[in-house]
């Protein structure tokens, strides 16, 4: 039997075939991954909430491609290059 930790049903199940010919089952944790807004807490569009995209993906498809893109939300971005241009600081 397969030990306590791994019999609960949000173990994402895979069957892979071994090279000694036996197929095994592997028990994968699924996480989720929510980036947000360090300023406002809102989530970050164009960036994936699958966690493995996140880690081993390809840089272009982890973040949008702006300036402060992945860290700083659209709305937040614009309120600071404002405050910037305008000459005002926070």
């Amino acid at each position: 039997m397969v030990r306590p930790g791994l019999r609960s049903g949000s173990k994402k199940r895979i069957k892979r075939r071994v090279p000694g010919g036996t197929s095994r089952t592997y028990h994968i944790k699924r996480r989720n991954y929510g980036a947000t807004c360090p300023l406002c807490g809102r989530p970050l569009g164009g960036v994936p909430k699958d966690y493995n995209i996140v880690r081993w993906g390809p840089k272009t498809v982890k973040r949008p491609e702006r300036y402060f893109g992945g860290v700083i939300c659209s709305t937040c971005l614009a309120a600071m290059l404002k405050l910037s241009v305008r000459g005002t600081s926070t």
